[in-house]
């Protein structure tokens, strides 16, 4: 059904939406400026729960930090400010915020008018250029390609396309660039740097490419987040009563990942896990993981952590049955969750803090609006605790990590930074 009403009519069908609102600002190429959306009313708990769907980078993976990389690595390249002593670099808590959980345009965007000062514009002519080449040379992802090819002709060098080996020369044109044509060409800067990096990480150079970023070589660039395997495993009922025996391993990593000691009655906790293990055991939950990184790149980095998960399987304290079966379901990840919802499913300028991809997520799940109080969704973001409410969820839990610690997690029911551990532990998943 259709129809046109005016502002007041407008009123008062909104009103029949609910009593929470947000307002989502629209890239600046999009009308309109800005949308009034409206939030399901947060939940505390769940007298019952049959589905999770949690966020990738930050919640699921360790990988924002190489989103970080290739975001302040754009804005170098842009300026040709390399070294710290020329430009810092991105602000933990000015930027942070900003360039964590929302879609790549609205990160880019941002930077491109925060440090619009520092560019160049015969570097963002030569940065364009040499991402161009390398994405058409060597990029593995067609979307990608074509996204650079149209950008190609839209600029004048069309040519570049058929032959990749030819020369340009720096012209004026680049010195009255728009925003929006910052932005693009930002994007493709962006997306060249962190493809090249994961194409490393496949062709096993994790180590070299943690010492070259990170002065680093023992830092996991792809990795689980603390709690997840055994959270995975749980959920989708691979421990049934043995999941009282994996109270150390959730201790140890809420230690991890709070840097506190954990404190709780040990033996009512146990009690809970296992009753926990029996529920998911005789009904598994179904699990989407949900994320504003395009396919190609969450294909990587999932391949990527469930190898990393079979391999911590050996590190918990169950039985070598419970072992072998938890491995055999982590040996594909694609086997394992019930969807996987990527960038690449909707459009940048429909990604978190919008709901489409949670909307998307749940449809694939097959859970009725009427089923939306038994669904938790996990975020570490503002833009991510938003899109999950947005779509219908309303308990949402907010799990930030050292880079999303200063984001704005109103939206979230709670904010546990111990993580998975926190909520296992101490919340018994949410459930009365």
């Amino acid at each position: 059904m259709k129809k046109f009403v005016n502002k007041e009519e407008a009123l008062v069908l909104t009103e029949k939406l609910g009593n929470d609102f947000t307002i989502i600002k629209n890239p600046d190429y999009v009308f309109p400026e800005y949308e009034v959306v409206p939030i399901a009313e947060k939940l505390t708990n769940v007298k019952n729960v049959t589905a999770l769907v949690m966020d990738m980078d930050g919640t699921t993976t360790t990988t924002e930090e190489l989103c970080l990389h290739s975001l302040e690595y754009m804005i170098r390249r842009m300026s040709r400010l390399y070294s710290k002593e020329e430009w810092i670099g991105l602000d933990h808590e000015k930027d942070f915020p900003n360039v964590i959980g929302n879609s790549t345009t609205k990160h880019v965007e941002y930077l491109i008018t925060t440090y619009n000062n520092l560019l160049n514009p015969k570097d963002v002519f030569n940065s364009f250029i040499d991402s161009a080449r390398w994405t058409l040379k060597f990029g593995k992802d067609h979307k990608r390609s074509e996204e650079v090819k149209l950008n190609l002709k839209q600029f004048g060098f069309g040519e570049l396309i058929n032959n990749l080996e030819k020369e340009f020369e720096y012209n004026n044109q680049f010195e009255e660039l728009s925003k929006t044509d910052q932005v693009r060409i930002g994007i493709d800067i962006y997306y060249q740097r962190y493809h090249f990096i994961l194409q490393r990480i496949m062709n096993g150079e994790s180590s070299k490419v943690s010492e070259e970023l990170f002065n680093d070589p023992h830092k996991h660039l792809i990795h689980p987040m603390q709690g997840i395997g055994v959270f995975l495993a749980l959920s989708k009922g691979l421990l049934g009563d043995e999941a009282e025996n994996l109270f150390d391993n959730l201790a140890a990593d809420y230690k991890i990942k709070s840097g506190k000691e954990f404190h709780g009655n040990i033996s009512s906790i146990k009690t809970r896990l296992k009753e926990l293990g029996r529920r998911f055991e005789s009904n598994p939950l179904k699990i989407a993981v949900v994320t504003s990184s395009i396919y190609y790149e969450a294909d990587i980095v999932l391949s990527e952590v469930f190898k990393v998960l079979v391999e911590e399987v050996n590190q918990l304290s169950i039985s070598a049955e419970k072992k072998e079966k938890i491995k055999s379901a982590f040996s594909n990840y694609t086997d394992f969750y019930d969807t996987v919802v990527t960038a690449s499913d909707s459009s940048e300028i429909r990604l978190k803090p919008h709901r489409d991809l949670y909307s998307i997520a749940l449809h694939q799940l097959n859970v009725p609006k009427n089923k939306f109080n038994e669904v938790i969704g996990f975020e570490d973001s503002e833009s991510g605790t938003i899109a999950i409410r947005a779509a219908g969820v309303g308990l949402c839990c907010a799990v930030p990590f050292a880079q999303t610690s200063g984001h704005n997690l109103e939206a979230a029911s709670h904010i546990c930074n111990g993580g998975i551990p926190e909520v296992l532990l101490t919340h018994n998943l949410f459930i009365k």
